[in-house]
């Protein structure tokens, strides 16, 4: 039975990929900042704040000699969607780097072990297309530049990663209807995750460091 780990897994995507692989019959590590609150009963939600450093690293000590086949850098946030070059919010800028760069890239130091000692080996962050330089229409600049911090950073750790046998992807969710793509998103939450799971299964250590959509098509970086 292969392990997935899930940040974020309260609601909206995360929730369902917790939802679909334990469904397939994998092992679901589900975290979030409150399990309890957020439904999950069973022994395998975890207590996890992505934005606290000591939480990261006591649920990696309590997971310890665990593997862990697939990572799943979900957890994020978006902070003052409306603000623009004049009135810049840099408090919540600081707080979406935290959150969106500064995060996944701690978890996955922290859970590198883990999933070096599991078969398949994958770590997965979820990135945006709004994070494409070359894709840009304006707009959005505090999260946009998060997401292309996070695909910086990962495309900068993916070679060392490989290295210990691990597989990075940034992979895009697509316009999905969530608390945070809003009610006239494009794609439900089912058809995202079915896609990127379908994505994740075919990726191979060649594809290391990639930046994709949910359906595996390349995004212009």
């Amino acid at each position: 039975m292969p392990t997935v780990l899930v940040t974020g897994a309260s609601r909206g995507i995360g929730r369902e990929f917790a939802s679909q692989y334990r469904e397939a019959g994998w092992r679901v590590i589900a975290t979030c900042r409150d399990p309890e609150g957020a439904g999950y009963k069973n022994s395998d939600a975890f207590e996890l704040d992505v934005s606290d450093p000591v939480s990261i690293k006591n649920l990696a000590n309590l997971l310890a000699g665990v593997p862990i086949d697939l990572l799943i850098n979900n957890a994020g946030i978006n902070r003052a969607k409306h603000a623009n070059f004049g009135n810049l919010d840099y408090d919540a800028w600081d707080e979406v780097m935290w959150v969106n760069v500064l995060a996944p890239l701690r978890v996955a130091e922290c859970f590198a072990t883990h999933v070096a000692y599991s078969d398949l080996k994958q770590i997965v962050f979820l990135s945006s297309i709004m994070g494409s330089i070359e894709d840009n229409s304006g707009g959005m600049p505090i999260y946009r530049s998060s997401k292309a911090a996070l695909n910086q950073a990962v495309r900068s750790v993916a070679p060392e990663l490989r290295s210990k046998g691990i597989t990075s992807l940034l992979i895009h969710p697509g316009w999905v209807r969530t608390d945070m793509g809003g009610p006239n998103a494009a794609i439900d939450v089912q058809t995202s995750v079915s896609g990127m799971r379908e994505t994740i299964a075919a990726l191979t250590p060649v594809m290391a460091g990639s930046y994709v959509n949910y359906d595996g098509k390349p995004i212009p970086w």
